[in-house]
């Protein structure tokens, strides 16, 4: 059974404005607002609160909330392995994309596990690349190199368990682009399809190509990693970085729906979606739809 779980975590964020909080920890209300947990019949599993967010920069992490994140992301991981525990398929709500840190750290804690990260960009910012990517920052937009262990120890090292995900058991789906560090991308063992491939080969066929490999890996299973931001900001224009050329609602609901028939899928997680950003609340509607179709073949 699906069980949902709030995680409105924006400690990676930037501040929108001075004196604002990002409107994303809002999330978890907006699609429960449209009847999310009702509607994929699923287990309502409460809330991971995150601490006071700041929108300084931590000079020990050279991240803002770097000193919170890691007992946050230990938190979520606690909640996320009692759900594994008791048989439940996770569907984490954001909050933005540093929660990622919480589910892959569960997973690391249960064995070897891989990761789909549907994403408009590959938040791959480290200090390593940040000669071309520019300062690093906000953990959102480091996410990925941070889970496979590129960045500073207090975040990429949590538990001394570093890289809470191997390059070769990722799968990257939806990015527009891998520039300005597409070298050093395409040196890796990360297996890519950018959103001309996922067309050419439909979405199902890429997301079944995805699984397929994941499972040749030798992998328990895998975490899946929505940022909102894969739609095209014709359709989802409620987000923090919009990128002209993103996916339909369809596309991602094709998607979805064959990752998460996967028995190798272990949960999902969706950031970045802002309300604020939607005053009559149509661009909520129109999301939940598209999570409660893509995770169709985990409800009931």
């Amino acid at each position: 059974m699906i069980a949902v779980l709030d995680a409105p975590s924006v400690l990676g964020l930037r501040p929108p404005a001075p004196g604002r909080m990002p409107g994303t920890r809002r999330l978890p209300e907006a699609l429960r607002g449209n009847r999310l947990v009702e509607r994929l019949r699923a287990g309502d599993a409460g809330r991971v609160d995150p601490p006071p967010y700041s929108p300084e920069i931590d000079p020990a992490s050279g991240v803002r909330n770097g000193a919170t994140i890691p007992a946050y992301s230990a938190a979520l991981a606690d909640r996320l392995v009692e759900l594994h525990g008791a048989g439940a398929f996770p569907l984490v709500i954001g909050g933005d994309c540093s929660i990622l840190l919480g589910g892959m750290l569960a997973l690391r804690r249960l064995g070897r596990h891989g990761l789909v990260s549907v994403d408009g960009g590959l938040d791959f910012r480290h200090p390593g690349n940040a000669h071309l990517v520019g300062p690093v920052g906000s953990v959102a937009g480091e996410d990925l190199a941070v889970v496979t262990g590129r960045g500073t120890s207090q975040l990429t090292d949590l538990e001394g368990r570093r890289p809470l995900v191997a390059d070769a058991d990722v799968v990257a789906m939806g990015h527009r682009s891998l520039d300005p560090v597409a070298d050093e991308i395409l040196a890796t063992a990360m297996t890519l399809f950018d959103v001309a491939e996922l067309r050419r080969l439909g979405p199902a066929e890429a997301a079944g190509r995805a699984v397929a490999t994941l499972a040749g890996r030798g992998v328990e299973g895998f975490w899946v990693h929505v940022d909102t931001d894969v739609l095209d900001p014709e359709l989802m224009p409620a987000v923090d970085s919009p990128e002209p050329g993103g996916l339909t609602h369809q596309e991602l609901v094709a998607l979805l729906k064959t990752l998460t028939a996967s028995e190798l899928a272990m949960g999902v997680q969706l950031t970045i979606f802002d309300p604020d950003l939607d005053p009559d609340g149509r661009l909520a509607a129109e999301l939940t739809d598209t999570v409660v179709a893509g995770l169709g073949p985990r409800v009931g």
